[in-house]
């Protein structure tokens, strides 16, 4: 079932497998190899074909000065006011909902938990127009605040499905007991469960912001303008009239890509620990 371990294969096969692994790793990092090529590259070097040669000159003190300079910041600071709401709002329902459909056995427990994962394979560009025209409807297009209702909706499923299936894993004994002591479910649930969901919340929060932060999608369809557009969205300001302006564009990509970047590092620990919780006995 389970292929064999590349330590136990044959020598010849331990070999080619070394050999292969670093080609794999740059052909993996080549576009982003790429991106901070560009990054620091004149805008000379475009407008004469020079792409893949050497640099002319380094621009890179220019080029990330004229980020810092232009709408980025502000771009950058729309999408912390979005991602972390949605984080939050997210994790705390799916929270709630996991432990409803994780803990108590009710007629309908299994229909409504196949809602929320039903959800999830909906495509989100067959919902463009209909959520574009609730938003106008609402008064919630172009609004930092309505990017965050709708993506604490289109998240909550993914993370109810989480959370569900790490709180049946849990042992069910420690609610029992609780139970029989007459705490009530409230408590049960906050003093309990949630201490015991510590990893599980941790790697679900690196998830949804990576999800959230790297949107693209919803950010053009629901916001315009540097008022209430993510980073995502704020990269293509750097597009003249006539033509693109790759190296402000690259320089703003890598900008935008170190905070998850970051975030992952920091709680490296934590969502390895709750991806792995219950994995071994």
């Amino acid at each position: 079932m389970f292929p064999k371990p590349i330590e136990k294969s044959h020598r010849a096969w331990q070999i080619g497998y070394q050999a292969l692994l670093p080609i794999a790793m740059l052909l993996w990092l080549a576009p982003l190899l790429a991106v901070a090529l560009f990054s620091i590259r004149p805008d000379s070097d475009f407008l004469i074909g020079n792409y893949w040669g050497w640099p002319s000159s380094f621009e890179m003190t220019k080029n990330y000065g004229m980020v810092f300079g232009s709408a980025m910041p502000r771009y950058i600071m729309n999408s912390f006011f979005i991602t972390i709401p949605t984080v939050i709002g997210a994790v705390a329902l799916s929270c709630m909902t996991g432990f409803a459909l994780g803990v108590y056995k009710f007629r309908g427990n299994l229909l409504i938990f196949f809602m929320f994962i039903a959800g999830n394979f909906v495509p989100f560009q067959i919902l463009m127009v209909p959520v574009r025209d609730l938003t106008l409807d609402m008064g919630l297009y172009n609004t930092k605040t309505g990017l965050v209702l709708f993506h604490i909706a289109f998240q909550t499923g993914f993370c109810t499905l989480f959370m569900r299936n790490f709180i049946k894993a849990l042992p069910y004994e420690l609610i029992e007991a609780a139970r029989v002591e007459g705490i009530a479910e409230w408590r049960i649930f906050w003093f309990v469960v949630l201490p015991l969901m510590k990893p599980a919340i941790a790697a679900l929060s690196v998830l949804i912001f990576t999800f959230i932060w790297n949107d693209y999608f919803w950010a053009i369809v629901l916001t315009q303008g540097e008022n209430a557009q993510p980073v995502t969205a704020g990269i293509t300001s750097f597009n003249a009239q006539f033509r693109a302006m790759y190296h402000l564009m690259s320089a703003g990509s890598i900008v935008a890509a170190l905070p998850p970047v970051l975030m992952f590092f920091l709680m490296q620990k934590h969502f390895i620990a709750g991806l792995t919780l219950g994995a071994v006995k």
